[in-house]
């Protein structure tokens, strides 16, 4: 969907190709726009982040972790609600992520359903076509920072 020429999507981090290409195809089958990277250095670099109503991210990927993606993002101001997927989650990892922002933290194998409601929700205003006041006011910055979740 394109709003005043940007559009909203879904960023897919996940090093595993058949997790990736899974997630993005079951995205695009309910009609949310969807880019996948296999690395968080490769969505970095992308400059998607810009553009991101809701990342999906594996904890655990060579280079830099989906933590320390979170973090990084943290630290530029681009608070993007973040659902993180891991099959070697642990406490201490659910606890961080969440409270650096995240919004569900999702062990592997997960409900297609319980994903598909929690990208909805955390991404609700940025994938609105109705909602241009959200769409206009940009993803990183101010925005962000100041949303509640």
């Amino acid at each position: 969907m394109a709003i005043q020429g940007v559009t909203k999507l879904v960023a897919i981090v996940d090093d595993d190709d058949s997790v990736r290409g899974a997630l993005h195809g079951m995205l695009k089958a309910v009609g949310l726009p969807a880019l996948a990277f296999g690395s968080a250095e490769e969505f970095l670099k992308s400059g998607q982040q810009h553009h991101t109503a809701c990342l999906i991210t594996d904890i655990r990927m060579p280079g830099i972790s989906g933590l320390e993606l979170q973090a990084r993002l943290n630290a530029e101001h681009c608070r993007i609600p973040t659902i993180f997927i891991t099959a070697h989650g642990d406490a201490q990892m659910r606890m961080q992520a969440l409270r650096a922002g995240a919004v569900e933290f999702l062990a592997k194998p997960f409900n297609d359903e319980a994903l598909l409601e929690t990208v909805r929700a955390s991404g609700s205003r940025e994938l609105n076509p109705r909602d241009t006041h959200a769409a206009q006011e940009g993803l990183c910055g101010g925005f962000r920072k100041n949303r509640e979740w």
